[in-house]
């Protein structure tokens, strides 16, 4: 049993689901529209409540007084990669998460999103979105968190939005970053690159001897599964992997030039344990991997948001 529940939002495969239950939540419900994604999830949590739906149809009245209200609702609406339309795209959730919030009343909130999503194009909507939450009675904040620095392979710089019930609000702070340096991707690697006895492993990890670009991809109007545009791939190919796809397997003992990421590696670069398998065919386990939460970020934030909310029972207990 966990001291504190969640309720998680367009939860995709699990990146932010799983680091909130590394910090100590627990789930009473995750919402997620995509049916691969639902599969992933249930697959690695049979236990957890699934919900398969657009979260626009979702009715959160019967989970009101859940103790986090959490997920990383559409990026498209704010990425640079995108037209920056906002409010005005049609796939903005914020929204819905803000009746979500309203519906539950939760003792605090957790969204993540693209780091364009701090662009001054997008001020006013930000402000919009602390003024709803204040007046719900929460104190709102916005930061750009790195992933690197919490001890993942990749830069994957991303907006995080936590309000807190200003009862609870003084309890809260940022996590603060990992003082130890990521491993490298070839550090990271190298025993999946070597798995099939490729011979050149060894001289591709010491190539290979910074951070991760940060991963990209996974888009439905996308063909398939690679590591991104042009300037991505040059990237890549400066550590020595080909980002013009994914592979089905690692390379073989005598293979010769620059090898691919295969789905498991692009999940070990998130973050992600070994054992958390993807379902589906090699698109669809990508396009999840790809616009995952790295779940060891969220479990940094969750922390800091646990510690909040237990200082408050701690008080209630004594």
């Amino acid at each position: 049993m966990s001291l504190f529940t969640s309720l998680e939002m367009c939860a995709g495969a699990g990146g932010q689901a799983l680091g909130l239950e590394m910090a100590g939540f627990g789930h009473e419900v995750l919402v997620e529209i995509e049916p691969p994604a639902c599969a992933t999830l249930r697959l690695n949590r049979p236990e957890w409540n699934v919900q398969e739906q657009d979260l626009r149809q979702f009715n959160g009245l019967p989970y009101f007084g859940v103790d986090l209200v959490a997920g990383g609702v559409p990026c498209p609406p704010f990425s640079k990669a995108g037209k920056q339309l906002g409010a005005d795209d049609e796939r903005d959730l914020f929204p819905e998460a803000l009746r979500l919030v309203d519906e539950c009343r939760p003792k605090a909130v957790m969204l993540e999103n693209v780091r364009g999503l701090l662009d001054a194009v997008f001020d006013d909507y930000r402000n919009k979105v602390e003024k709803q939450l204040k007046k719900l009675g929460y104190v709102p904040g916005w930061r750009l968190l790195n992933a690197s620095d919490f001890g993942v392979t990749q830069l994957r710089p991303r907006v995080v939005f936590v309000g807190i019930r200003k009862d609870l609000a003084d309890g809260f702070s940022w996590p603060e970053p990992k003082l130890i340096t990521p491993p490298t991707v070839g550090e990271l690697l190298h025993d999946l690159m070597q798995a099939d006895g490729w011979r050149g492993a060894d001289a591709w990890r010491e190539q290979a001897n910074t951070i991760a670009p940060t991963l990209v991809g996974g888009s439905k109007k996308h063909g398939g599964p690679d590591l991104g545009p042009t300037r991505a791939k040059k990237a890549w190919a400066s550590i020595g992997v080909c980002g013009m796809g994914i592979a089905n397997e690692p390379p073989t003992e005598f293979f010769e030039g620059m090898p691919r990421l295969t789905t498991r590696m692009a999940a070990r670069i998130q973050g992600f344990p070994d054992d958390w398998q993807f379902y589906g065919k090699k698109t669809a386990a990508y396009r999840q991997i790809g616009n995952a939460f790295p779940p060891p970020v969220a479990c940094a934030v969750a922390k800091q948001i646990f510690k909040a909310l237990s200082v408050k029972r701690l008080v209630q207990v004594a």
